[in-house]
């Protein structure tokens, strides 16, 4: 009886062996509590990546629009052109360049060159994955996608009279190498960042950096051709309202990626709360800039101007990108009102001192931006404004010194401007061989 006792017991823990292994392998298993906010985070990432990606489409759009029939295949080449070179040097250079780690080349202002982003290996297991944080290619796809935005700002301010290649190399400086340095400076841990200085989304780093660069290329490349005449500005209106129209609801679209994802968490409560604050926030920073510049134009010129109330829009986006989360709706409201109002304003300033901007880039990125930089102290309580102040010179002089320096030397090795023929008959002939809009007399 005892041995079939023993025996009935042994066979028992025999069969129980496959169940006590399988629940301490149960047991060993990462929770949802550890492994949620990578999986959340990493899912914004892509989410808002894809956001801000349509982004490309609603710039060139604009700009399709806001320029001459002429010219618009020159610029569909342009943008689409301008973010496949920045998804290659972002690669090859900028990445790393602007997220160093502790790789500094200069303590907090140049990290490594040439430092490869490399990707999370297929299938990463949980225990090799980076679970404070998000997959390493969500984070390089959506850094990336920021240095695309910040070309195409370039892009529709120099419209019209630039030649592509000239152009191009200088997308490659911008996005490979001047770009991710000043942006480690912020947001790469470096000097400002310990400084203090804040810019949530980029209103600064991103906005005003590609308004800078447009500033020195505009200055360089000098005004289309009878644009200024006799003392008088002369209009030059754009092919297709309609498709502008688009281009700016694209980028209202977009911009909800663009700030929203830059919460760079959604593991959390608080953490997704403060997405749609911050959605909330910035659609209600564009309807009034846009708001703001239909009243505006109405008043001062007796009609409503369509294509400062699309700028209105985007500008009041921009002023509400440094600083998005804080702000309450009404603060949303006033601080996007004021981008719109710098909007109408600052387009008459430029055409007087003969900066010829034709989308409008300069006084939506560039002055907007520098605003909505300023306003962070507003709602912001760990800003100050010296420090603010001190951000906005650090970037405006390193990018428009650098792009001025670009733009000198093109122009004396290869020529940045089409000659007076080219520009007469259209870039899409002259430049491209093609026309976007065949069947219509050329405008």
């Amino acid at each position: 009886m005892n041995s079939l006792k023993y025996t009935a017991l042994g066979a028992a823990a025999l069969v129980a062996l496959p169940g006590l292994a399988f629940a301490q392998e149960a047991a060993a298993a990462p929770t949802f509590d550890e492994i949620g906010p990578y999986i959340m985070t990493t899912l914004l990432f892509c989410m808002a990546g894809f956001l801000v990606f349509f982004m490309a489409c609603g710039f060139a759009m604009l700009e399709g629009g806001l320029v001459r029939s002429k010219n618009v295949t020159m610029q569909m080449t342009k943008n689409i052109a301008l973010y496949s070179f920045a998804a290659i040097m972002y690669w090859l250079i900028g990445f790393n360049l602007m997220y160093p780690g502790d790789g500094w080349i200069v303590a907090g202002w140049v990290g490594p060159f040439f430092n490869q982003t490399v990707l999370d290996p297929v299938g990463v297991a949980a225990a090799d994955a980076a679970l404070d944080y998000a997959s390493v290619g969500s984070d390089f796809f959506f850094q990336l996608v920021f240095v695309a935005a910040t070309a195409s700002i370039v892009s529709g301010a120099l419209a019209e009279r630039i030649k592509l290649w000239p152009f191009l190399i200088f997308v490659i400086v911008l996005t490979g190498v001047m770009y991710p340095i000043s942006g480690s400076w912020q947001w790469g841990g470096g000097w400002l960042s310990e400084m203090g200085f804040s810019d949530f989304a980029g209103s600064t780093i991103v906005h005003s950096v590609g308004g800078w660069a447009a500033l020195a290329g505009a200055i360089i490349l000098g005004p289309r051709l009878g644009k200024y005449k006799d003392g008088r500005v002369n209009p030059m209106p754009g092919s297709n309202l309609a498709l502008a129209t688009l281009g700016t609801f694209i980028l209202w679209l977009g911009w909800f990626g663009f700030n929203g994802g830059s919460q760079l968490a959604m593991g959390t409560v608080g953490d997704v709360s403060d997405v749609s604050r911050i959605f909330a926030n910035t659609n209600m920073a564009a309807a009034a800039g846009s708001v703001a510049a239909l009243i505006l134009t109405q008043v001062l010129y007796g009609k409503v101007d369509l294509t400062m109330v699309l700028n209105g829009a985007l500008a009041g986006l921009v002023s509400i990108t440094a600083e998005p989360l804080a702000p309450t709706l009404f603060g949303a409201l006033w601080i996007g009102a004021v981008g719109g109002v710098i909007v109408v304003f600052a387009v008459p300033f430029l055409d007087k001192l003969k900066i010829d901007d034709v989308v409008g880039a300069i006084p939506v990125h560039l002055f907007a931006g520098i605003w909505g930089t300023i306003a962070v102290v507003f709602y912001n309580d760990g800003a100050s404004l010296g420090t603010q102040l001190v951000g906005i010179a650090a970037y405006g002089a390193f990018t428009f010194v650098g792009a001025l320096i670009v733009w000198v030397i093109l122009k004396a090795v290869m020529g940045i401007r089409v000659s007076e023929e080219a520009e007469l008959q259209g870039l899409d002939v002259a430049e491209m061989g093609m026309e976007a809009y065949p069947e219509f007399t050329k405008g």
